[in-house]
């Protein structure tokens, strides 16, 4: 950012808030912070790896809250969290390497499957009789979470939607759980992809600076959101959430 406004300092500030705690309750955040980067004046490349950087703080602030959701689930995090780290590397290299317009494509597409399936879910099970398993599905689950993950080291916007539509599918448990796992996954991915954007990526620091404080308090604010409401709204809330990015990527 050359010579940011006053305005433009104070709305990266609130919409760092805004974003974190969406992220916390239902994915997408960073679709909020994307496009006002791109307003100050960011080519799309570093507005997207600023982006990507300037989210973590959020995903371990709710990290942080959701530890309680966390306990009896350390096998299932510990082994999706290995897997995600692996995947968000990938998308860390290809996004580096590729042309951003071949990914672009396929993301709005993306995004708008994982939604409509998450909205799905409860006739999905009762279809497939998925109702009376009681445990995950590791064979389907740990390849989805890598691709997931590629995408999220890619691009990462709507990440959230797109694992909490693979965990409910393919894991056994409430969807309040899920979601811990979903925000731990998050926060592996953007570890990955702060390191190596880092190292490599044109980051914007000064947009870090202004987002990362109020992303850490919007996460952490959020989660407590996510955890007092019931699956249905929260589904619902991911859904909506989720239709209206792929909408905005389409348009975009």
């Amino acid at each position: 950012m050359s010579d940011p406004s006053v305005l433009q300092i104070v709305l990266l500030a609130v919409l760092g808030l805004v974003a974190g705690a969406v992220n916390a309750v239902a994915g997408g955040g960073s679709l909020i912070v994307f496009p006002a980067l791109l307003a100050t004046g960011l080519p799309p490349l570093p507005a997207n790896v600023t982006n990507s950087v300037a989210q973590w703080p959020g995903y371990a602030g709710s990290t942080v809250n959701a530890r309680g959701d966390l306990r009896g689930q350390r096998r299932r995090a510990i082994t999706t969290s290995i897997v995600a780290a692996l995947g968000s590397a990938v998308g860390c290299a290809l996004l580096l390497i590729l042309p951003q317009s071949v990914f672009d494509a396929v993301v709005p597409v993306l995004v708008l499957l994982a939604s409509l399936t998450l909205g799905a879910q409860p006739w999905i099970k009762r279809w497939t009789g998925s109702t009376e398993r009681t445990a995950d599905n590791p064979k389907v689950l740990i390849p989805t979470i890598f691709l997931a993950a590629v995408y999220g080291g890619y691009f990462g916007g709507a990440l959230g939607v797109v694992l909490i539509a693979v965990l409910s599918l393919l894991a056994h448990d409430t969807l309040q759980r899920l979601n811990a796992i979903k925000v731990l996954l998050s926060l592996v991915t953007s570890t990955v992809t702060v390191i190596l954007f880092a190292l490599f990526a044109p980051v914007d620091w000064f947009a870090v600076l202004l987002l990362a404080p109020t992303t850490l308090i919007g996460g952490y604010l959020g989660m407590t959101v996510a955890k007092k409401m019931p699956d249905g709204v929260l589904r619902w809330s991911v859904v909506v959430l989720g239709v209206a990015v792929a909408i905005y990527l389409f348009l975009r």
